[in-house]
């Protein structure tokens, strides 16, 4: 069974979420409260919370989509006061955030569910995939891990510490082995051992060089030899305090390889995480996991609703809370 903090949802991971996000003085609503009693909420206010976003890297349209509800709100007076303005931002970043809502599920038909996991050097995919083998295995899954990065000096000993950490097998071959080779090899073997997951990592080099994306583009050839229907998921790893350079990544990959969920890691590492409102406006690729940290109980299931309130320090109502 798995327990409360790795559950998909479940409140452990919440805690957790809403003590490294955004930690700090919140760049949204720290002294909104101070700033607003007995004010009437007006166009100075909301061009100032305009402001907060845009510098919070929530991008402009988002930013555009909830300042235009905000002010549709304002002038039919339903905002009189602060509670009602941070419930209604609170509202208007569900509603952005809410259909990319969508976990990652694996087909239990298919076997092996292969998961081919891309993204930049630096973002965290090694990771991604360690602590992604230990939540399938919480869930009763058999895993393999296969390393394919074979670009990046020590990808396949941090791949092997993983694998290790987690006791699943791994295929991997000698650093400067042809990528697509290594992949297909990891699918034969899981073939053969009737394995539920096999966890692909690839070479993370930057998405604007166009080998790395032909080499990525060979990977998915080859797995279809084998497997039709493989990759059945192609997840991308990007680091939340990159800001918009996120939404430039995420571009390239989807338009090269066809993006079916992403996942957004080091969100402790940002005052702001409102990157994450952009790349939903922006892509609307499904989010199916984020990360708040190194250890394995910071990586947890993408829920819109818990990702507001611990962006804005509410109680999931809109209301404020203390945090």
């Amino acid at each position: 069974m798995t327990n409360d903090t790795e559950k998909p949802g479940g409140r452990g991971f919440f805690k957790r979420l809403r003590a490294k996000l955004n930690t700090g003085p919140a760049w949204l609503t720290t002294d909104i409260k101070e700033l607003l009693p007995g004010r009437k909420i007006d166009a100075e206010i909301l061009d100032d919370l305009e402001t907060r976003l845009i510098t919070a890297d929530v991008g402009v349209e988002a930013t555009t989509r909830i300042l235009d509800d905000l002010r549709r709100r304002v002038a039919r007076k339903e905002l009189d006061d602060v509670d009602a303005l941070l419930k209604a931002l609170h509202a208007a970043m569900l509603a952005i955030l809410k259909p990319v809502e969508q976990p990652l599920v694996i087909d239990a038909r298919i076997k092996p569910y292969v998961i081919l996991v891309i993204g930049i050097n630096g973002a965290g995919k090694t990771t991604t995939i360690g602590k992604l083998a230990h939540r399938l295995l919480a869930e009763r899954r058999s895993v393999m891990l296969a390393a394919g990065d074979t670009f990046r000096a020590a990808a396949r000993e941090q791949l092997e510490v993983w694998a290790e950490r987690n006791q699943v097998p791994i295929v991997a071959q000698q650093a400067g082995a042809e990528p697509a080779a290594v992949i297909f090899d990891g699918l034969q073997a899981a073939k053969a051992r009737n394995i539920d997951v096999l966890i692909a990592d690839t070479a993370g080099r930057l998405h604007t060089q166009t080998h790395l994306m032909d080499e990525l583009k060979k990977v998915k050839r080859v797995l279809a030899r084998l497997d039709p229907t493989a990759p059945h998921e192609v997840l991308l790893v990007l680091d939340g305090t990159i800001g918009q350079n996120a939404i430039a990544q995420a571009e390239e990959f989807n338009k090269g390889l066809g993006v079916t969920g992403l996942v957004i890691t080091k969100l402790d590492g940002t005052a702001k995480g409102g990157v994450v409102l952009a790349i939903a406006q922006k892509l609307g690729i499904p989010i199916r996991f984020v990360g708040v940290g190194e250890q394995t109980e910071d990586f947890g299931v993408f829920n819109a609703s818990e990702f507001v309130s611990a962006l804005l320090k509410t109680d999931g109502a809109g209301q404020g809370a203390d945090g």
